[in-house]
């Protein structure tokens, strides 16, 4: 790979964690798609990026999910109106920022968003409008943001549903709520697939998977025929 990529991607790293795959293709710049992963808590987002880290190659990189981290790095997590204003702010200025270096330095092809802006609405305490309006955006701005929306849903409390991640503090019933919040808000996305959740959690990674290849430039992505597809909206 010719220097310039390999600066290019050195700078990426800083804000995403880029995939392990040998590549074959030999462009060093790109014009990245933003591909945004969400679905409510627990709905193996962390899991299937994991994976994606392994499947493909660098120019699809993973960018971090920015609630967990100002969560996890102490940003207050108060229950309050304004608690959840100033988190929710706090959480689309770090994804839109997040999103400009991988779309301003153009080593990716492809940036997976652990959510995306427009998954903020799903955790407003008031009417979208007033969500848009206090961050000077548009529903239509941030809709068009991205290329492809995967949503996971979240399984039932007997379905799979756990607290291993430590930011995670909803009850299987009010992930669910939140799943069906995220759901609304992404409306109207021209390109938005569901992926439901399975018995076996693989074949959720697999049928999301797929429609991720059909994302990434040839040469890019390592082809596994055997996984199932899953249908859009």
């Amino acid at each position: 790979m010719p220097s310039a990529a390999a600066s290019g991607g050195a700078r990426l790293a800083s804000a995403a964690v880029m995939a392990t795959r040998d590549c074959a293709c030999t462009d060093v710049r790109h014009t990245p798609r933003l591909v945004v992963v969400t679905g409510g808590p627990g709905a193996g987002k962390t899991a299937l990026l994991e994976v994606v880290r392994r499947h493909f190659c660098e120019h699809v990189v993973v960018l971090p999910e920015a609630a967990s981290m100002l969560f996890g790095g102490g940003f207050p997590r108060h229950a309050t109106d304004v608690g959840r204003r100033a988190a929710q702010r706090a959480i689309f200025h770090v994804q839109r920022e997040l999103e400009s270096i991988v779309l301003g330095e153009r080593a990716a092809a492809v940036a997976l968003c652990d959510r995306g802006t427009v998954d903020g609405v799903a955790y407003w305490p008031a009417p979208e409008e007033t969500f848009y309006a206090e961050l000077g955006s548009a529903r239509e701005t941030e809709l068009g943001r991205y290329d492809l929306v995967i949503h996971l849903r979240t399984p039932q409390a007997n379905g799979g549903y756990n607290h291993r991640n430590q930011v995670r503090i909803e009850s299987a019933a009010e992930a669910r709520e939140i799943d069906r919040r995220i759901i609304a808000a992404w409306d109207g996305h021209p390109r938005r697939f569901f992926v439901d959740s399975e018995a076996d959690f693989m074949q959720k990674v697999a049928r999301a998977l797929q429609i991720l290849e059909e994302e990434v430039p040839d040469g890019c992505a390592r082809r596994t025929p055997s996984l199932v597809g899953a249908v859009p909206e």
